[in-house]
């Protein structure tokens, strides 16, 4: 199959294109990295800030949120362009891509103004407070508090894997306030600065972690968050927090696609069995583009296909790890030995510039829990997509 698009389509691709080409930093300038998912450095401020003006950011938006109200088309291959050429739009993206979004989706035009044009233009960063050490593929089963003491929520609780908490200028933070409602039904969103006091952050090293870390745990110790930054009604966070996933799981098989495209490059399989398994890692790239393209098409159509997305999420971030262990066993010991740095665009999503084949595999275990585990997925596929009973 032939992914094909219109002349105005194309168009669109032509003229980012070369914005890219007139835009880019230097390489020399792009070189320093960021030491999490919430630390953006000075030159990639200035680029996010040079895309959000630009309406490239995230192009769907209207002009005044960094984008030009661009078709679902044009924004297919507007990534499609950045992936091909392994560029960021920003390094703090759940802020751009969750926490910025559920602002635009939910929010009052205050916090619109006040914290979702700021973290857009990379005027601050933002992170995600979803899990917690009992609640986190079942969110509804989360604790944190947040009880109402005049125009104030007092809050009490902790978040655990709150990536780049530690560099964060604010988090959007889901909590309990009401106790006696169904779980799905008492839960709200708040938006929480960092350095409201009460608020501390732990940052902790995982196996992938090499100088820097990402994850952290956060504790809130009657932290007072002002009332009005609930973000969507109250106790109607359950609606935030599944808009929050479907922005996290947006076009994501892309993405899954073009690294598994990357790892065909750079995977040279050496013995019948090895050539097997890279026989299999092309099928699943292709099979990835096959029903991504189709899950487009129904979406450009104004069909939305929940359960399609669930397929994707768990072909994709499996066959990733699947290739990279197969990649890993080909190299052999090879294979554990840390590869050179590279600037931070050189590697889209794959991380390359960590070192080694098994970074690389290590890392694949994020992408079976983020934004849903596999485990999750593979329900909502028996149950919405073959009809299979719950029990």
């Amino acid at each position: 199959m032939q992914l094909t698009f219109d002349a105005e389509v194309e168009a669109f691709r032509a003229e980012f294109a070369a914005f890219l080409d007139a835009h880019l930093p230097a390489e020399a300038e792009a070189f320093e990295r960021p030491r999490s998912s919430s630390d953006v450095p000075g030159w990639a401020r200035r680029w996010q800030r040079l895309l959000f003006d630009s309406g490239w950011l995230l192009p769907g938006n209207p002009p005044e949120f960094g984008g030009r109200n661009a078709t679902l088309l044009q924004q297919y291959v507007y990534l499609e362009e950045l992936s091909r050429r392994r560029i960021y739009q920003s390094f703090n993206p759940q802020g751009v891509g969750i926490v910025a979004a559920s602002l635009l989706s939910f929010g009052t035009p205050e916090q619109k103004r006040r914290w979702a044009v700021p973290i857009l233009r990379a005027e601050m960063t933002a992170s995600l407070g979803m899990s917690e050490p009992g609640a986190g593929s079942d969110l509804a089963s989360l604790k944190t508090r947040a009880v109402l003491d005049g125009d104030h929520f007092v809050v009490n609780g902790q978040k655990v894997w709150t990536s780049g908490a530690h560099h964060a200028d604010v988090l959007l933070v889901f909590v309990r306030t009401d106790p006696e409602a169904p779980k799905h039904k008492g839960i709200s969103a708040l938006m929480i600065p960092t350095d409201t006091p009460g608020v501390v952050r732990r940052p902790f090293a995982s196996i992938a972690d090499h100088e820097d870390v990402d994850f952290n745990e956060v504790f809130f110790t009657d932290a007072r968050v002002p009332a009005k930054n609930v973000v969507g009604e109250l106790n109607g966070g359950w609606m935030v927090a599944t808009g929050s996933l479907g922005h996290e799981r947006s076009m994501l098989w892309l993405d899954y696609a073009d690294m598994l495209h990357a790892l065909t490059a750079e995977y040279a399989p050496s013995g019948a069995v090895a050539r097997d398994r890279y026989a299999t890692l092309v099928m699943d790239r292709f099979a990835m583009r096959l029903l991504g393209s189709i899950t487009l098409s129904k979406a450009a159509r104004g069909e939305e296909d929940v359960p399609a997305q669930s397929v994707l999420k768990l072909l994709g971030s499996e066959a990733m790890q699947r290739a990279c262990e197969d990649a890993l066993d080909a190299e052999g010991a090879a294979g554990l030995a840390l590869r050179g740095v590279t600037a931070p665009f050189a590697p889209l999503n794959l991380d390359s510039h960590y070192g080694s084949w098994f970074d690389r595999y290590i890392r694949t275990f994020a992408a079976t829990i983020a934004g849903g585990t596999s485990e999750i997925q593979r329900n909502i596929v028996a149950q919405r997509v073959l009809g299979l009973p719950r029990n």
